[in-house]
This record gives structure tokens, C-alpha cells and sequence, in this order.
């Protein structure tokens, strides 16, 4: 039997929306996991956070914290084959700003759909920039690189997601430590403006990629304990994982032996507020991740399952199992998730 601890991004929404979107749902599998538990904790996340709930449970729980923020890069670095060896790298991630009268604002990276070759590319052409400056410039997948810089280490970054259609302007990084750091973001959006790949993403109406986010900061060179599989997440997450799973037809292996799995497909439309799609994609987790979930638990193939739930305000923790699960007299409803 094994233990299970299922990470499920944005699953809460927000509580405005969420009595209305609880009645839409017809998840009879999710609602005995909510409701006949034998734990249940829930936080609230102080808005100047630098970083989603999740995000935070994630750094706290896989040991990734540093000075009190997130700290994935050599961790993540590991996974994508990059030996960080010594100092102090970020994740760098190519990213669309989004200019508008009177602040700024960096869209979804999920919607950038930026292939190999161009990123490849726009990777080939800021490196020397960085080299210039003594701060080497490493390459993991098409959204997701990594910068050695020591001396940029008391940076406080937030989080892509925690940004995305926020004022820049409250999360741009600040202080003498900045500044080296605008001079070479402003150095790589003059180089990209009249590159080829966005020319040539132009011509398809493509957003541009006109800058790049550093987050993450990390000198810790140790890896992160148990076993993680993941699916639909951000490329720093996949990183972090033993396993990224293609779909949830894959599920069994996940579910044979204790380990962390993370599901962030429902990330993209709660961020966007296209709830439309939430509940559909709920529907979805309820099929394929939900009822198996639940029936393993009830024919004792998994002992204990943790669901870790969030929203941008807040975090649940809800311990089942399968005696928790004989509770009948426990109506199975959706309240948790408001």
C-alpha cells in the first residue's frame, strides 16, 4: 500500500466564483475525497507573497527554500541534465511584456508557444551578453534556462505565475543588486526586437518575446528527497520530477509506491478566470485521476492520499484514507472548495 500526496494547482477557486462553480461540477469521486477525511487544514496567503501557495508548499516541502523564498534552480538544473557544481543560479525564463498606458504587464508563458528552434535561437543570441558580464547562460527546454550570477543573490524575484497579469511594477525587482541585472534585460529586448524568430513570429501573429523573468535564486546543491512525478506543469516543475507523465492514462505507475505527483492542467484557465474551461477540466481530473484515486483507497491499494489545493489566495490540506472513507455518515459534498 502506498502513501500519495497529490499536489492540484488552482484547484480553489476564488471564492467569489466558487459556490457557483462547486453547483456546476458533478464530481462525486472528488467530493467523498473533500468531505470524508481524517484531516483537513486550510491558510490564507499574505498578498505580498512572491510566490503561488503551491509554489511556497512545494519549496517548504522538497527542502527548495533560501532565505525565506523558493529556491528551484539547481535542483530543477539537475533535472534537465546541468551540473550546477558552485554559486548562485536563476531560472531565466523568455517571456512577452505587455505595455499598456499606464503599467506593464508579462503575459501567461503557457501561451507563448515558443518552439525548440526559436528559443534555440533567441537562447544563441543573449548568451554572449550574459558572457560578457561573467555570468554563464545555461539552456534547459524552450521556456525554461539558467543564469549564474553570485553577485545577484539577494535579488527577491517573485514567481512567473505570481506575476502573470499583475502591475510589473509592484514585483520589479529593486536595489543596488538590480540594477546590473536592467541593464541586461534591456540589453536583450533591443537584441530580440529586430531578431528573425520574432520577425517571423510577427508574420504568424505571434506575441513576441521581448524579455525574459529571473526568479528562483538557489546556491544549494543538494537534491530534493522522494519521488515526484508530474504532469502539465511549467518547465521548472518538471525539473523538480522523477517522472513527467504524458497524460493521466499513466497514472498506475504513479500510483504504485509513495511519492509526490503534481497536476497543474488546470493552471492556464484559472489563471486567465476562463472558468468555462476550469469546470470542464475538473470533470476531466474527475474521470481520470479522481475515481481511480478513490477507488484505490477504498480497496486498500493506497493507504493514505494528501490533497494539496490551491488558489492564489489560499492553501488546503486534506488527509484521507480508507477508513476515513467507510465514513458514510459524512455526506460527500464540494464546501472545501469555497
Amino acid at each position: 500500500m502506498s502513501h500519495i500526496t497529490l499536489v492540484l494547482p488552482h484547484l480553489l477557486p476564488l471564492p467569489e466564483f466558487a459556490p457557483d462553480l462547486a453547483r456546476a461540477l458533478q464530481t462525486p469521486a472528488l467530493a467523498a475525497l473533500l468531505s470524508r477525511t481524517s484531516a483537513y487544514e486550510r491558510s490564507k496567503v499574505a498578498d505580498i507573497a512572491h510566490a503561488l501557495p503551491h509554489e511556497q508548499w512545494l519549496a517548504r516541502t522538497l527542502g527548495l527554500s533560501q532565505d525565506g523564498q523558493p529556491a528551484f534552480a539547481t535542483a530543477a538544473m539537475r533535472g534537465f541534465g546541468l551540473d550546477p557544481a558552485t554559486g548562485t543560479w536563476f531560472i531565466v525564463n523568455p517571456a512577452h511584456i505587455q505595455i499598456a498606458r499606464s503599467h506593464s504587464m508579462m503575459a501567461d508563458l503557457r501561451h507563448l508557444g515558443l518552439s525548440e528552434d526559436e528559443s534555440r535561437a533567441l537562447y544563441d543570441a543573449a548568451r554572449p551578453l550574459c558572457e560578457e558580464i561573467g555570468h554563464p547562460l545555461l539552456y534547459g527546454d524552450a521556456q525554461t534556462w539558467f543564469l549564474r550570477a553570485d553577485d545577484w543573490a539577494g535579488i527577491d524575484a517573485a514567481t512567473p505565475d505570481t506575476v502573470v497579469g499583475m502591475d510589473l511594477t509592484d514585483f520589479v525587482p529593486r536595489g543596488k543588486q538590480a540594477l546590473p541585472l536592467r541593464r541586461l534585460q534591456n540589453e536583450v529586448q533591443m537584441l530580440w526586437h529586430t531578431h528573425p524568430v520574432n520577425a517571423a513570429r510577427e508574420t504568424r501573429r505571434l506575441p513576441g518575446v521581448n524579455s525574459f523573468w529571473l526568479w528562483g535564486a538557489s546556491s544549494n546543491t543538494s537534491r530534493p528527497a522522494g519521488r515526484m512525478s508530474s504532469i502539465g506543469v511549467p518547465g521548472w516543475i518538471r525539473g523538480l520530477s522523477s517522472e513527467s507523465l504524458a497524460s493521466l492514462d499513466g497514472l498506475d505507475g504513479a500510483l504504485a509506491q509513495d511519492g509526490l505527483l503534481v497536476v497543474g492542467i488546470l493552471s492556464d484557465a484559472a489563471i486567465a478566470a476562463d472558468w468555462g474551461t476550469w469546470v470542464q477540466q475538473v470533470q476531466h481530473l474527475e474521470d481520470k485521476l479522481f475515481s481511480p484515486l478513490h477507488a484505490a483507497l477504498v480497496r486498500g491499494r493506497i493507504k493514505e492520499l494528501k490533497l494539496v489545493l490551491s488558489s492564489r489566495e489560499a492553501l488546503a490540506e486534506i488527509t484521507t484514507t480508507a477508513m476515513a472513507q467507510r465514513k458514510f455518515w459524512r455526506r460527500p459534498t464540494l464546501e472545501r472548495l469555497s
